[in-house]
């Protein structure tokens, strides 16, 4: 079954200037968490980030960036949210070549043909051992997930609503700050990184 990479064209990595991908925690989920897309791009070109696309509503952008450091541009882009659009919202960063990676190791291939409802979680950090040990995945079947490096890979068969995997696989269950995106937004913004 196809991970759904060879899909893609190959990224191609820039030594100079390379291609990152915000993904911005629970924003248009409430009345009071809006942040329009367009906004989101021209504060991210304020800080000097080039090529900027976003990706639907829920908060993903692509932008070339000659600052170095993930967790840098995480802090800077959350921070010019918090004094430019009053909003306290979390921000994680990955590099083109991360995501590509996260791809490409995707654990649960099958789980592809149901792109909507397989998941990537992406975390701050890895939890905590304890934290990942303490999940049985028998007690969640059928749903499957896997951990990865600083993500999850799930798969909600019968969507995320009723499922007590989503509970445990959230901020408060792992202890990390986490952002999910379906497979088909994982492998767009992979494609948007390469454009």
């Amino acid at each position: 079954m196809s991970s759904g990479r060879d899909r893609l064209r190959p990224v191609r990595h820039h030594a100079q200037v390379p291609r990152y991908v915000a993904l911005l925690r629970g924003i248009n989920v409430g009345r009071n968490r809006k942040v329009a897309m367009a906004d989101l791009r021209e504060l991210l070109e304020e800080l000097g980030q080039r090529d900027v696309r976003t990706y639907v509503q829920s908060g993903n952008a692509v932008f070339t960036s000659a600052r170095r450091g993930t967790d840098a541009l995480a802090g800077e882009i959350e921070r010019a949210i918090a004094e430019r659009l009053k909003l306290d919202v979390r921000v994680l960063v990955r590099t083109a070549r991360e995501l590509a990676r996260v791809v490409d190791a995707n654990p649960l291939p099958h789980a592809t043909r149901d792109p909507a409802r397989f998941n990537v979680i992406f975390l701050g950090a890895d939890p905590a051992p304890d934290r990942v040990t303490a999940i049985d995945p028998a007690a969640f079947e059928p749903e499957e997930f896997r951990f990865g490096d600083r993500v999850v890979y799930a798969w909600y068969r019968n969507g995320t609503q009723a499922s007590k995997l989503d509970k445990v696989l959230s901020e408060r269950g792992l202890g990390v700050t986490t952002t999910a995106r379906n497979w088909n937004t994982v492998t767009k913004l992979l494609a948007l990184a390469d454009a």
